[in-house]
């Protein structure tokens, strides 16, 4: 059986943390960024972690991690 691909797209937006979680960033972060508070942009620079409804799926796109 070949070897399966993995989601370039995918794999530039999501990282594997060690546990095996996966962390993104988030949104609303690249323009307009005037009519958001210094706090929301601060916020807004941190990671954080993908939903568990939404695990399953990007792991598929992520096979070897």
């Amino acid at each position: 059986m070949p070897k399966m691909k993995t989601h370039k797209g995918a794999a530039k937006r999501f990282k594997m943390t060690a546990n095996g979680e996966i962390k993104r960033s988030k949104g609303f972060t690249s323009h307009l960024l005037t009519s958001k508070s210094p706090k929301r942009g601060r916020n807004l620079r941190t990671s954080t972690l993908v939903s568990d409804a939404d695990h399953a799926g990007i792991r598929k796109l992520l096979p070897y991690g």
